[in-house]
């Protein structure tokens, strides 16, 4: 995970809701946009949760496809040695 120093700034429009008593109305006023909105300023670490909501951050496409490709021609390489080693770390350190 890439972190950014100091992300761009961020605003948010919010949109005010009226109450009512008729769920069906009520539901339909926040599904859409009011005639009164708001702008909101993010925190730095406000912003920084809104980049990483980007799907550009989810999955390394790239990635994928290649173990996919290696996987489907057989030439994926995987080292127990090492995983078993991460897993006992892991539990050394779960253990203290």
């Amino acid at each position: 995970m890439k972190i950014s120093p100091t992300p761009s700034k961020t605003v948010v429009e919010r949109t005010s809701v009226g109450s009512t008593t008729n769920s069906a109305k009520q539901a339909a006023k926040y599904t859409t946009p009011q005639q009164s909105s708001h702008a909101v300023d993010l925190s730095a670490a406000g912003r920084q949760l809104a980049q990483l909501q980007s799907p550009s951050h989810d999955i390394d496409m790239e990635k994928v496809s290649a173990i996919k490709l290696a996987i489907a021609k057989g030439e994926l390489k995987i080292d127990t040695s090492n995983i078993a080693d991460s897993l006992l770390a892991t539990a050394r350190d779960l253990m203290k």
